[in-house]
């Protein structure tokens, strides 16, 4: 629905039900109040008292200190390269757990006041072609255009907007033609690679003709002129 609520929980017998669960495990929601009766609840985080984040994979019900990079969570890197030692708590519930975060996965009996009997529309909706295509079971031939999840308001300047995402991976006429063009491009420099290299072979074979042609006219020259010599020094 994308509602969120804080329920506020005192009862110790009630907290028992949540120590030593991991994150990802479900609970049942009958164990935190009547209310929550055929619930069924999926941890997915939480915060201890001094507001350190609990982690996936580290399976410890207390705080540890990690050394992280880009890419790690509860991380965000400052410069390029750098890496930092930071606290974080483990996936296991412990006592000093101030703030727990439960999702919904299967709905119970009666709704949940300001979670499950209303609902928020989605502010922004799909960006890529398919993922529209998808969120509005569409076949090719609808044009996903049509179907931009936008949003209307009204500037500073009190103008009415229309405030809409540009599409990505829209296949349209113009895309197509310069696929077309590139295609053509390659195949144009294939063709002309392919002649440059037969011109190319074809004037190195004329080299190499021209000088066999030359060394040879060389070798009966001074044959020849050889031969003449022997002659002239006989006589």
């Amino acid at each position: 629905t994308g509602l969120q609520k804080i329920v506020e929980i005192d009862d110790e017998v009630k907290l028992q039900n949540l120590y030593e669960k991991r994150m990802s495990q479900e609970v049942d929601g009958s164990t935190l109040g009547e209310e929550f009766t055929g619930y069924i609840f999926r941890i997915s985080g939480g915060n201890d008292k001094q507001g350190f984040p609990m982690r996936q994979g580290v399976l410890t019900n207390t705080r540890v200190r990690l050394l992280m990079k880009k890419g790690h969570k509860c991380y965000r890197q400052r410069r390029t390269g750098e890496r930092k030692r930071k606290s974080v708590r483990g996936c296991i519930v412990g006592q000093d757990i101030a703030v727990l975060n439960l999702v919904i996965t299967k709905m119970g009996d009666s709704p949940i006041p300001g979670v499950t009997d209303d609902s928020v529309p989605r502010r922004l909706g799909p960006k890529r072609a398919n993922n529209i295509r998808k969120l509005f079971n569409l076949t090719k031939e609808d044009d996903v255009r049509q179907y931009v999840i936008a949003r209307e308001f009204t500037n500073k300047k009190g103008v009415q907007v229309r405030k809409a995402p540009k599409i990505q991976r829209l296949v349209t006429p113009l895309t197509l033609q310069r696929k077309r063009a590139r295609k053509a491009d390659k195949m144009n420099s294939v063709l002309r690679n392919k002649e440059e290299a037969a011109a190319y072979r074809k004037v190195v074979a004329q080299r190499l003709a021209e000088q066999k042609e030359a060394r040879r006219s060389l070798i009966s020259k001074r044959r020849s002129t050889r031969k003449s010599q022997m002659m002239a020094a006989q006589k």
